[in-house]
């Protein structure tokens, strides 16, 4: 079996990251990950390629993580790096033994997910009210529940009167989101009277007719948060509050969770712990908040 060095090895992982499809952020955030592994594994114990590599050596990588003062949780994020790391490694037979396979994840708790409360999300419409682009992609988090990198790839084909479609993209399947009127007002304004005639297929773009990006979208949306005053809530959480407000007004838990592409009810329901009971009614319309 012929030696490779850390760095061959990381190339060849990114590179079968790439043909699976992974967002480029996700294949930055691994190789970051295992960057830093290979950098403490050349600095701290002089080790540079695949065979020195011990379950001892990553364990102490892990060690060092804790002395540094990173989270139990980032340094879970990290272990789960290189675990795929070698798992695909071992998968090619370009090593005989998994080092990390038998490295526990620290132990952390889940924080449960933060939500808007009704003055919270009332005094953000309120405060984007004359910036319709920015009034359609809140009302598309928060009556729609939609992912903010869905509203960057969302195309002008894919909506309809009723509804929109999220295509596929990197593990997540294609599904059909129902708009309620609030979300459906909000981005026919927008795409009537904002948007106009732009020949690029996303729906929202910028004012030169390019792409809005994740990061542009991010940022926009923390500017009305910090206008409205809301403190210690993220972008995410305005689907959060979508979710917890439809298992509290009796939408059945399978179908918020496949409204919102969940690939497992199990993450549905940790939303439950939101609304204080997990009874449900048999009531399939969509809250409008």
């Amino acid at each position: 079996m012929t030696v490779l060095s850390l760095n061959e090895a990381l190339n060849k992982f990114g590179n079968s990251l790439t043909s699976r499809g992974k967002s480029v952020n996700t294949i930055v955030a691994y190789k970051g990950d295992i960057n830093q592994l290979i950098g403490f594994l050349s600095s701290k114990c002089n080790i540079t390629t695949l065979d020195g590599v011990s379950a001892g050596s990553v364990e102490s990588f892990k060690k060092d993580l804790g002395d540094n003062g990173y989270t139990a949780k980032s340094v879970s994020r990290k272990l789960n790096s290189i675990k795929n790391f070698f798992s695909y490694l071992k998968s090619e037979g370009l090593v005989t033994i998994d080092p990390s396979s038998d490295i526990k994840h620290p132990k952390y708790e889940n924080e449960v997910p933060k939500i808007l409360k009704p003055i919270e999300y009332r005094s953000l419409r309120d405060a984007c009210r004359n910036d319709i682009r920015a009034t359609a992609i809140v009302e598309l988090m928060l009556q729609a529940g939609l992912r903010i990198k869905e509203i960057e790839n969302l195309k002008l084909e894919q909506v309809s009167e009723n509804e929109i479609v999220i295509e596929s993209y990197e593990s997540h399947s294609e599904r059909i989101v129902p708009l309620n009127n609030s979300a459906k007002q909000a981005l026919k304004r927008y795409i009537t009277d904002v948007r106009g005639e732009s020949k690029g297929k996303n729906v929202f773009i910028t004012k030169t007719g390019r792409v809005l990006l994740s990061r542009n979208i991010r940022s926009l949306l923390n500017r009305y948060f910090n206008k409205a005053d809301i403190k210690g809530i993220k972008v995410n959480d305005l689907r959060n509050t979508f979710i917890v407000y439809q298992l509290k007004s009796g939408v059945p838990i399978d179908v918020v969770s496949a409204v919102v592409g969940h690939k497992r009810i199990s993450t549905t329901e940790k939303y439950l712990e939101l609304i204080g009971s997990k009874e449900e009614s048999r009531g399939i319309k969509l809250k409008e908040l």
